[in-house]
């Protein structure tokens, strides 16, 4: 896991550096998980593509876990630098949304519907774990009105989107 979280870690540090110079105010980032090799994380002994295809088996599961812990693990070292990091009075993560995801629900099944997020900083007021009826699910895309309201865009819709994310609210 050494390798792939001192990669991560150096890539998150770039982009903490990157906002807190102002170098840029928009940064996107896609970790490819689906490269990595065995020999990457200690532990996992299968290609990381395929253990999302786990079919429920414990030991792929086990595996994906430690890949998905060493994922985490390199996102929370960011955000902690990210808190650190003080700016005119405030944190540069209260200045900062830091949205956090995937393009698939469940890549065992390959559903790209109820999407984990995960939405740190950015001056919402937090509500913790939010969850939704799987079945009667509202769109995304209202989370990204929400975030272009806090970045004081004037629109109440994006794409499917037609509100904005319920139960959180910008400070």
């Amino acid at each position: 896991a050494a390798r792939v979280i001192e990669k991560s870690r150096l890539m998150f540090d770039l982009v903490r550096l990157a906002l807190e110079t102002d170098s840029t105010r928009i940064v996107t980032v896609c970790l490819n998980t689906g490269t990595l090799t065995p020999r990457q994380i200690p532990g996992v002994k299968t290609m990381c593509h395929e253990l999302t295809h786990h079919g429920n088996r414990e030991d792929r599961l086990g595996e994906l876990r430690l890949i998905e812990d060493a994922q985490f693990s390199a996102l929370g070292e960011f955000l902690k630098g990210m808190d650190a990091a003080k700016e005119q009075g405030a944190t540069l993560l209260d200045q900062t949304a830091v949205l956090y995801g995937t393009n698939m629900g469940s890549a065992n099944s390959h559903a790209n519907d109820n999407l984990p997020v995960l939405l740190a900083g950015g001056g919402f007021k937090h509500a913790g774990h939010l969850a939704f009826d799987k079945n009667k699910n509202y769109p995304l895309t209202n989370l990204y009105v929400s975030l272009l309201q806090s970045l004081g865009v004037e629109t109440t819709s994006f794409s499917s989107g037609t509100g904005t994310m319920r139960g959180i609210e910008f400070s």
